[in-house]
C-alpha cells in the first residue's frame, strides 16, 4: 500500500536539469563552448556578419551621394555653357544672386515673414 502513496521519479526535462546533464557530458559541454566562440566570432569579429551589414549600408549611402553629386555635376556644367556667351542668362544671374541693375534701377528687397 506504502507504493501507491509514492510517485516514480523519472527524468526531468527542466532548464536547470539539462544543463546540468550538459555540464557532466565533456564533449557536449566542448562542442557547445566551440559553438558559442564561434558564434560570437562571426557576428561580432570585423569580419562578422554585423560589420557586413554596416558596410552594406555605408556602400549604400556613399552610392546615394555621388549620385547627387554627378547629378549636381551635370546641372553646373549645364549652367556654365550657358553663361560662356549667352548674355542674358549673365545678366540673370548677376541680377538674382548679387542684386546688380542697371543704371537708373531701384533694387527693392522683400523679406519674408515667417511666423
Amino acid at each position: 500500500m506504502d507504493s501507491l502513496f509514492y510517485r516514480k521519479t523519472g527524468r526531468r526535462f527542466g532548464l536547470r536539469s539539462s544543463m546540468l546533464r550538459l555540464l557532466h557530458n565533456r564533449k557536449a559541454t566542448a562542442v557547445l563552448l566551440v559553438g558559442v566562440l564561434a558564434g560570437g566570432f562571426l557576428l561580432f569579429s570585423n569580419h562578422g556578419i554585423l560589420q557586413r551589414i554596416r558596410l552594406q549600408q555605408q556602400k549604400t549611402e556613399l552610392e546615394q551621394k555621388i549620385r547627387e553629386a554627378e547629378e549636381e555635376t551635370k546641372s553646373l556644367r549645364s549652367q556654365s555653357k550657358a553663361l560662356d556667351g549667352d548674355r542674358k542668362a549673365i545678366e540673370k544671374v548677376a541680377r538674382e544672386r548679387y542684386g546688380m541693375a542697371r543704371p537708373g534701377e531701384r533694387v527693392y528687397k522683400v523679406q519674408k515673414n515667417e511666423h
